[in-house]
This record gives structure tokens, C-alpha cells and sequence, in this order.
């Protein structure tokens, strides 16, 4: 296949991140034309791979390394034209970079380390911090409807890791819909079946007649969910659940859902 067909439905992304990274459509787009330089001058560093587009973001972060990066006022605002971005001012190059790769673009942590041809723990350390800065910007409550009593306190304790309040924890259908009125949180963490045969998804479905805010499912059974039949949820993990994806949906759910920071 050319390289053009290749790399072509790439590039929205690929500038995208590249513009948020340095806070303007010109420097990005610089980084972006500088990219495309390189591939034409020399084609081999566009290789037949089964990442493309990691293989594409990948040569953008090695020209980024080459290049001085300047960082206009704007730099790593994950909102773009919003009205209260985040401000990423104190967080090092390299982790905006790994934070917009995985939050924004949906790369694995393995595959961010991979683009920044760093080790995975480091990338987890500056995903960890990035995250944190997040969470000071947008604290916000956090309600888990989990009967599993360890993996309740695990989530518990992720999310008190990452600068959020844990509202409470429901085991029940009935007990999800009283917390959530007593609570109001910001933001819902929910498995599928409950302590009592009730449902998490009979649960979530009643909260968002009444509001909206984001949920992510943790689950042992996304074929419930995932029927095509009717309208799915944004965010779905499946259990055994690595605790990194789910930080990452988390900062998801808060950088794109403006009425999580009202909320909070």
C-alpha cells in the first residue's frame, strides 16, 4: 500500500495532538509538515508495520526531540477552546506528551513509552503526576457501585491515589440510586451485577434520567453492554481490570465531560 493511503487517515490526529502539545495550529503544524519532510526524504522510516499510527506518532516524537519545543500559553490544554482548559504549564514536556497520547489519542501506556522511546515505569511516573495536576484543577467525587468488597476498596483506594474524594460505595441497585442522591458525585464507577441479583446497568440508567455525568463500567460481562442494540457506554472495562486503563478513562471522563467540573 503507498505510504500517502497509509499514513493519510492519520494526520487529523496527528495534528491534533500536535497543536495541543504546543498550544498553536502553527507550531504544530509545523512539527507535523517536519514529519511528513522526513518520510518523504527518506521512506524506510515509514516501514510496513502493524502500528501505523504509532509508527507515525512515533517519528513526530523523535522530531519533536530534534527540535526545540516552544510552548505558547495555551500548551497542553487538553480542552481546546474551552473555557477553562486545563493548565498542564507545570507538567514536564515528555508527560503532556505521554498524556495526550493516552488520553486523547488512546494509546496503551505500553504503546506511549513505546512512541516516546521510554521505559514503561517512567512513563507511568509522569502519567501518574500529570494525572495528579489533573485532579488538583478538577477534584471531583467519585461513587463506586461494586459488591466485590476487595476490588471496591481497590478502586477506593486508585481513586483517592489520584486526588479524588470517594463518595461511597453501593453494593445494591437500591443502595447506587440513595448514595447518588445523597452524594451527587461527579463521576460513577459501576459493575454490571450486584449483591442482590439487582443490576449496575438498571442502576447507572436511572441516575442519567436525572443527570448527566460520566460512568465507566468494570465489568465481568461486556456482552451486556456491548449489544449494538441500543446506546452504549463512552467507557467499558473488562475484568480482571488493569488499574493504569482505568486511571486513564477516569482523566477521559473528567477532560471531556465539562459537567464533571461543575459538579465537582
Amino acid at each position: 500500500m503507498p505510504i500517502s493511503d497509509r499514513i493519510g487517515p492519520h494526520l487529523p490526529a496527528l495534528r491534533r495532538y500536535a497543536r495541543a502539545l504546543t498550544g498553536t495550529q502553527s507550531s504544530g503544524d509545523a512539527y507535523v509538515a517536519a514529519t511528513l519532510e522526513t518520510i518523504l526524504i527518506d521512506p524506510v522510516t515509514m516501514l510496513e508495520c502493524d502500528d501505523d499510527k504509532a509508527r507515525l506518532f512515533g517519528l513526530l516524537s523523535r522530531i519533536i526531540s530534534s527540535i526545540p519545543l516552544s510552548m505558547s500559553a495555551g500548551a497542553g490544554s487538553i480542552v481546546p477552546g474551552s473555557e477553562a482548559p486545563f493548565d498542564l504549564s507545570d507538567v514536564p514536556p515528555l508527560g503532556r506528551q505521554a498524556l495526550l497520547l493516552a488520553t486523547v489519542e488512546g494509546f496503551s501506556v505500553e504503546q506511549t513509552a513505546d512512541i516516546l522511546e521510554a521505559e514503561e515505569t517512567a512513563i507511568r511516573t509522569l502519567l501518574d503526576a500529570a494525572f495528579a495536576e489533573i485532579a488538583a484543577q478538577a477534584e471531583t467525587g467519585i461513587m463506586i457501585i461494586e459488591d466485590e468488597p476487595l476490588i471496591a476498596l481497590d478502586l477506593a483506594h486508585m481513586v483517592s491515589g489520584m486526588g479524588h474524594r470517594v463518595t461511597g460505595i453501593a453494593r445494591t441497585q437500591a443502595e447506587a440510586e440513595t448514595l447518588w442522591s445523597d452524594s451527587r458525585p461527579g463521576l460513577v464507577l459501576a459493575d454490571v451485577k450486584l449483591a442482590d441479583g439487582s443490576s449496575g446497568i438498571d442502576a447507572v440508567n436511572t441516575i442519567l434520567s436525572r443527570t448527566t455525568i460520566p460512568v465507566i463500567f468494570i465489568t465481568a460481562y461486556p456482552e451486556k453492554l456491548l449489544t449494538g442494540e441500543r446506546p452504549e457506554p463512552a467507557f467499558l472495562v473488562s475484568k480482571p481490570f488493569n488499574p493504569e486503563q482505568v486511571k486513564v478513562l477516569i482523566n477521559q471522563a473528567l477532560l471531556f465531560t465539562p459537567q464533571t467540573r461543575a459538579a465537582a
